[in-house]
């Protein structure tokens, strides 16, 4: 962590507080390389490929983030036998909102072993997906909430 970072303010990951960003460079013609301030890389593209599509992103960010969440919770009692988390949705388009997803939905299956560990764990699992939704997931409460994106156009 570097100095001026502190868990409340972290720039370039983690679960806290502070400023996120990823910057995306052309490739070529609907393939896209995108890198995080750490360094990571992930292709993206525009459904011509088997590269993922940004909608594609999208619903891995709403599973992948409560994931996390649901994870760091239950994982404290019991490891999961099992983790499986499918993110969907319906893409539409409307002449009042334009192109856009409806009918977000994320499912979560998860198993735990038997005995005590595995049924507090099983137990944390219907709150914790709650938590997350309600409180915890960064990506599902900004959709839900509704924030605004700003977009400008700079000529470099």
């Amino acid at each position: 962590m570097a100095a001026d970072e502190t868990p409340e303010n972290e720039s370039t990951g983690g679960t806290g507080p502070g400023h996120r960003s990823v910057e995306l460079t052309r490739e070529s013609l609907g393939r896209y390389e995108i890198r995080n301030a750490r360094g990571g890389t992930i292709t993206i593209g525009d459904g011509s490929t088997d590269d993922f599509t940004p909608v594609e992103l999208l619903l891995a960010a709403l599973a992948g983030c409560s994931s996390v969440d649901v994870d760091h919770i239950t994982s404290r009692r019991a490891e999961p036998e099992s983790f499986v988390v499918a993110a969907e949705g319906e893409k539409t388009s409307t002449p009042e909102a334009g192109n856009h997803l409806k009918d977000l939905r994320v499912t979560f299956r998860l198993g735990f072993p038997e005995g005590d560990a595995g049924d507090a764990a099983r137990s944390a699992f219907p709150r914790s997906v709650a938590q997350s939704r309600d409180r915890l997931c960064s990506v599902s409460r900004t959709v839900q909430l509704g924030m605004p994106v700003a977009m400008t156009a700079e000529d470099s």
